[in-house]
């Protein structure tokens, strides 16, 4: 029986500096979007190998170059909790899939295309993967790839933050004069 057949996989075998994330749904802000609500990005996910598969717009999922940019945070998946005999051909089986798919932001995104590969493996016995759930799940088991990752991520929003503080503070001083 294979490591990864067992579940036993540890953090030495995330390599961001590679873009290698085995089993991993991975995520990254949208430029603008995250700016200002930095809980929401752009989301893939992973074959055994660590390769990123990402819904990255009308009819075309990408392989191994994420449509907005490295990885910034990625949630570890279990291959133990996945039900069918091959973890890679229902991410393949998803990207063939949403490659046949117009995108649209709200309703059938990246976020979706994660949620159809986790119901196709049965994930945790679950075929009820949304993109609710699996944004949701990211939010509370994702974990930075770096430092830097985390500026990436947050630092827009607390500059954004910043400059509306100073306008309020200035079109308030100005109105109390």
């Amino acid at each position: 029986m294979r490591m990864e057949e067992r579940g036993m996989l540890n953090e030495k075998d995330i390599d961001a500096a590679r873009n290698r994330f085995p089993y991993c749904v991975v995520w990254t802000p949208l430029p603008l979007l995250s700016w200002l609500i930095p809980i929401i990005g752009h989301m893939g996910i992973c074959t055994s190998t660590g390769v990123i598969r990402d819904f990255a717009g009308p009819y075309y999922v990408s392989e191994d170059n994420m449509a907005f940019g490295r990885p910034t945070k990625y949630w570890r998946l279990s291959p133990s909790k996945a039900e069918v005999s091959s973890w890679d051909g229902a991410v393949h089986q998803a990207s063939e899939e949403y490659g046949h798919r117009m995108h649209n932001l709200c309703c059938d995104n990246c976020h979706s295309h994660v949620a159809r590969a986790m119901n196709l493996m049965r994930y945790n016995g679950s075929h009820s993967w949304n993109m609710v759930k699996v944004w949701f799940f990211m939010i509370l088991y994702g974990k930075y790839t770096s430092f830097t990752a985390v500026l990436k991520t947050w630092l827009p929003f607390l500059i954004v933050c910043i400059i509306v503080a100073v306008i309020i503070g200035c079109s308030v001083g100005i109105t109390n004069k």
